[in-house]
């Protein structure tokens, strides 16, 4: 079980001190928080793909290489990778390059976005999200497998005798999850291939997510790429701890109630009590995360967001400090009866090991 932080990016007033970071201060601060989730032993750093204000994460190899110079066992990823308006040629030849240079700790989230306007800035329609996510997914797939590829579709420009350089560290591309909240076809797309499947369910009721999850897993079963319950699940969450639960609610309130993706919405009481944020002491959080088996069985990845709606970084750090204290009970909460066949999520050294037992001769 892989546990991990992902964060957007977004750059948000603190309503207790009216005071807005810098992006510069934004930026530097997500490189801290990598840093500090590595010190207390978590497995994975995500990182979010915006090009519009008032987020800072529209380079996130950039960052991620960065992080990646001044850590040493911590997993790369993205909370999503924009297939629908960043070239596939793009993405195969940046995520190949930051596999060489981390040595292979890098893996992906592909999503498709749902802010309308960046669409046309990259000359693409929103009305074809997922006929881009579809059709670009194809491509990128294949430009990691194939050393020569010839391509022709919808949505950019014929390839012919192309190769994407570097090749893939050891021959092997990175794994690719699925990230999507409300659409069925992600869900597929990720079964046909045999990917991961990232439920992002911070905003949605358990039993969306279940029902999204256990369409990704049936249709990973129809196409043979094992039981339904050895099918590649991440799910998202958030949480806002301190040691006392009266003092986690009183704290995290203001910052609740003027988020800019759900403030002056649902009550925090009622959000709390219909999606997985939680707000309490470290054992609340500990249970209910561990109840999330519940909803969508053994799962893979579980990753919280943290560094969002205005909260300082002193804090962030500190929601590290608790979360790291809960970690052991976390792992050993996840590996009580789980069974011995399902897997756990692919890494770079699993992946070469798979590859390798293949190309022995029966």
């Amino acid at each position: 079980m892989q546990l991990g932080i992902f964060s957007v990016g977004d750059v948000t007033t603190d309503p207790t001190t009216g005071r807005t970071p810098t992006e510069h201060e934004r930026i530097r601060a997500q490189v801290a928080i990598a840093l500090k989730a590595e010190e207390i032993g978590l497995d994975v750093v995500a990182l979010g793909q915006h090009h519009n204000p008032p987020f800072v994460a529209s380079a996130p190899t950039t960052t991620l290489a960065w992080i990646g110079a001044q850590t040493r066992r911590i997993l790369l990823s993205t909370a999503t990778t924009l297939i629908t308006t960043t070239d596939p040629v793009r993405i195969a030849e940046d995520y190949a390059t930051l596999q060489h240079l981390t040595g292979g700790r890098v893996d992906l989230m592909m999503g498709r976005g749902n802010t309308g306007p960046v669409y046309p800035w990259f000359g693409k329609d929103i009305r074809e999200g997922i006929n881009l996510a579809v059709e670009n997914y194809a491509l990128l797939h294949r430009l990691w497998r194939e050393d020569v590829v010839d391509w022709q579709g919808r949505f950019r420009t014929p390839l012919q005798g192309f190769t994407a350089t570097p090749r893939p560290l050891d021959g092997v591309a990175p794994f690719v999850w699925h990230g999507s909240i409300r659409s069925p076809e992600i869900a597929e797309q990720a079964a046909y291939y045999g990917d991961g499947f990232f439920h992002n369910h911070i905003f949605w009721p358990p039993e969306h997510a279940a029902q999204m999850v256990r369409l990704y897993r049936e249709r990973f079963e129809h196409y043979g790429h094992g039981r339904a319950d050895q099918a590649y699940v991440g799910l998202g969450g958030q949480f806002f701890m301190r040691k006392d639960s009266q003092a986690a609610v009183r704290e995290f309130r203001p910052y609740f109630d003027n988020a800019p993706v759900y403030g002056h919405g649902p009550s925090l009481e009622d959000f709390t009590s219909q999606t997985p944020l939680t707000v309490g002491s470290p054992q609340q959080v500990l249970e209910r995360t561990l109840g999330f088996r519940e909803q969508v069985g053994d799962y893979q990845r579980q990753l919280f967001l943290l560094d969002h709606a205005g909260l300082p970084l002193k804090t962030v750090l500190e929601q590290l400090d608790l979360l790291g204290e809960i970690l052991p009970d976390l792992r050993a909460g996840f590996a009580e009866g789980r069974p011995a066949h399902v897997p756990d999520a692919p890494t770079h050294a699993a992946l070469v090991a798979a590859r390798a037992d293949q190309e022995v001769p029966a």
